[in-house]
Order: C-alpha cells, then structure tokens, then sequence
C-alpha cells in the first residue's frame, strides 16, 4: 500500500518565512531550511530576531491569513489524493498551518508546535519527534506503507532518500547538484506524473 507525504512549504504553499520577511522588512528572516539544514538553529535564530523587533505570534499569523497556496497546488493535491492517500510532513508549526489547511482542502498534517507566552512571544519550539520527516516515513514503513516523498529543502533529504520513491520540487540548483538521484521537477504536471508513475 503506497503513502504520498508531501512538505507543506515550497511544495504547496509560499514560505511562510519568505512572506513575513516581506511584509515585516526584515530581510535575516527571508533564511529557510533551502539555506540553513540545521532546524533548531535556523527556529532559534529566528526567534531571537522576532524578539529583537518586538514581533509574535499575532503578527505572524496575520501574515499567514493573507498567503494562498502556490497557484496550481490545489488542483494538484486533489487529483493526488484521487490516486493516494497522501499526508503531507512538515516541520511548520499547529500555530501556522491552519489558515493554509483550510484553503488545500483540509489535507491531514503532522507538523511541531511552538511554545508562546501569554503575550504572544515566541519562547520555543515543541518537534513532534526527533528527526521527525525521516521518523515518520520510517514509522509509516514499520505499518506496512510504501512512501513516496515530495520535498524542497535540506530538511526533507532524508525522506526523500528513505522513500520507495523522492522527487524534488522546485529546489535550489544546489541540491539539485548534490542529489542527482533525486529526480527534481518544477511543474505540478510533471510531479504528478512522476507519482503516479511510482504509484504502479
């Protein structure tokens, strides 16, 4: 039995970082995990920039209410999961994704959750579980799945690496240099094709 898992940002929907860095004008906090492969340090070091300017989460979400998925990327996610049960994997956050679910479709998620003080400052991260892309697809193979991965950044490697079938979207010309095995696609017609081709 095959499992889609799909990251959320960069795949189907703008990086949430990216646009706040926008609309904030705060340029340090346009660093993703396409820059930076170490998680926490990347979170940590963005939690002291927020800090630095006075901003939490109310600032963020209000941000986050504006952003669409990518144009395409709902189409696509439901004639995935007319072909397969799909879930997508990412390392957002509870606190983050839920506008974003709502307007894919209500697709399930495992993502972390973040720690908030009573005003609205960001204090910490809560993963779900260590290594928590490679964990789950392990965990999911330990049931009897087959996955396929779908990923962008540095933090979705090890998925990718670990599936029956990995394939880049819309990565950096960096990893597509350094994981030449990883078949990279920009378009959402290919990458479905590409599915459902490791679909049979």
């Amino acid at each position: 039995m095959n499992l889609v898992c799909l990251d959320m940002e960069g795949v189907l929907t703008p990086e949430i970082w990216i646009e706040f860095s926008r609309v904030s004008g705060i340029p340090e906090l346009k660093r993703t995990t396409r820059d930076e492969p170490d998680y926490h340090k990347l979170m940590h070091w963005r939690m002291g920039i927020l800090r630095d300017h006075g901003l939490g989460l109310p600032e963020i979400q209000a941000v986050i209410d504006k952003i669409d998925p990518l144009p395409g990327a709902r189409a696509f996610l439901d004639a995935l999961r007319d072909r397969a049960q799909t879930v997508i994997l990412s390392d957002t956050f509870e606190e983050f994704a839920k506008p974003l679910l709502v307007k894919l479709g209500r697709p399930t998620i495992f993502c972390n959750s973040l720690v908030i003080s009573p005003d609205g400052e960001l204090l910490d991260i809560r993963m779900r579980c260590r290594d928590s892309k490679l964990t789950t697809v392990r965990a999911l193979q330990g049931v009897g799945f087959e996955t396929i991965a779908v990923g962008d950044s540095y933090n979705d490697l090890d998925m990718l690496l670990a599936s029956k079938a990995g394939f880049l979207f819309r990565t950096t010309e960096k990893i597509r240099q350094d994981y030449p095995q990883l078949p990279a696609f920009t378009a959402y017609d290919e990458l479905l094709s590409a599915i459902t081709g490791a679909l049979s």
